[in-house]
Formats: structure tokens, sequence, C-alpha cells
């Protein structure tokens, strides 16, 4: 039996993104640069940052005017308006709110809940400046997929990730919230278990699991924004990240 192993590798030396730069090349260079070129096999792991920076997806607060509702919530949570206003803007509900800790959970265009609509400030040069998530994340991973074959003559699943809080658990995670190339799932529904039980229930959401792993060696404040995971068997297929999303009627907790 061959002994399971998967190797992560982080891709350092990317320039400072700009709108319009095409992140699969730069990032096929840098690996190259640091003597680790993709090879067959490989999948990649690339943060929402330099995704949104690369496709403009930046705010200026200094242009945003808030909403009356975005006053009223800045004025008790002593947050910024015009950070308030451009989190509703990128949002399609408001799940939970609470202005006196400042907490905004809501659903995203996307159908993601996560606080503040994925807006960020961290890691974006200027103190009136924050990110936003890419319009569409499943066809940002196919343009890296694309233009990372075009450059390499490799085609590789590329996953975007971004890092969300948890019901129920403190701490920060990774998550997928875009992908191409590759099947989300693990399925084993209808597989015997080690005891020759049928599982039922069992189909790990693998793409997560991806996303969390690579963001050891990217970290938050190492500069680091794209991972190799090499050695790893996925599963091609065509799903988005729509397939992670559960359904209302199925949803206890909304």
């Amino acid at each position: 039996m061959i002994t399971p192993r998967i190797e992560f590798i982080g891709v350092t030396g990317l320039p400072e993104i700009e709108p319009d730069a095409c992140v699969g090349r730069l990032v096929a260079e840098a690996c190259e640069s640091q003597k680790t070129p993709l090879m067959p096999g490989d999948l990649l792991v690339v943060t929402q940052k330099i995704v949104s920076k690369s496709e403009g997806r930046i705010a200026n607060l200094n242009d945003v005017i808030p909403s009356p509702f975005a006053n009223s919530f800045a004025n008790q949570s002593a947050r910024d308006p015009r950070l308030i206003e451009i989190v509703l803007r990128e949002s399609k509900n408001i799940v939970r709110a609470d202005p006196e800790r400042g907490i905004l959970i809501v659903e995203t265009r996307h159908g993601l809940i996560c606080a503040n609509a994925g807006v960020d400030s961290s890691n974006v040069l200027g103190d009136e400046i924050v990110s936003l998530l890419p319009e569409d994340p499943d066809r940002s991973a196919g343009d890296i997929r694309r233009d990372l074959l075009k450059t390499t003559g490799i085609d590789m699943p590329v996953i975007i990730s971004d890092t969300f809080g948890r019901p129920w658990r403190e701490g920060h995670v990774n998550f997928a919230i875009g992908m191409s190339g590759i099947e989300p799932f693990r399925d084993y529904r209808g597989l015997p278990d080690s005891t020759g039980e049928r599982m039922t229930v069992t189909n790990i959401a693998e793409i997560d699991e991806i996303a969390a792993a690579a963001e050891l060696v990217m970290g938050k404040v190492a500069g680091i924004p794209v991972a190799i995971l090499r050695g790893h068997s996925y599963r091609p297929g065509h799903s988005g990240q729509a397939s992670l999303l559960r359904e209302r009627s199925m949803d206890l907790f909304r």
C-alpha cells in the first residue's frame, strides 16, 4: 500500500498586483523564479485579494455617500458609515446585524454568508481603499486556469480562497469561494466504512479542506497569496461554488 502524501508550496516573489494584471502568467513566472515550476497534476490556490486587485474590484471610501441606514448603523457601532454602505451594496440580504458590536453578517450576491460581504481593508495600499469580492469567482478561477494553460501548457484546477469566520467556533478559516476544473466534494455516501456499514450522510467538502490547508503556507501577513498543492488525487469537474451553498429550505440556522 502506498503511503498517502501531499505537499503545499507557497509561491513567493509576486509583484503588487495592478488592475488588468495577468495573474496566471505572473504566478507561473514566480513559480519558475523560486525553482518550483508548475507540474502536471498540480492544483493552485489563489487568495481572493490578488484576484480582486487584478479585476479592479477596489473601492475608495472617499467616493462613497452613505445611506441613512449606513449612517444609523455606524453611529451605533462607531464604524465608518462609508464602509457600511459598501457592505450593503455588496449584499443581497442581511442575515444578522448587531449595531452595538458593529457586526454585519450578510448574504452576498454570490450567496456566500459572511461578515461584511467580504469587504476588506487588509493587504490593500491606501488608508481609504478597500477590496471587494470578485463579481464572479468561478469565472475568475477559469480565467486564471486558462492563462496558466496558455503560459505553461498545463491544465490545472484553480481555487479562489477567502477567509471567513465560522458559526459555533472561534477563529477564521480559509474557504473556497470560486473554482475551475475540480469536483468540490468527496462523496462517501453508499460506500462501506471500515466495519462494513454503509455511510449515508458523509459528503466531504474537499475543496474547502484544500483551501484551509493552503493557508498554512500562505498566511495573512506573510505576503504569500498563492499556494501549489502537489501530489493530491483530485477529481476533475465543472461544478461552481454555488454547489457548496446549502438550500435555504435545508438551513436550520437562518
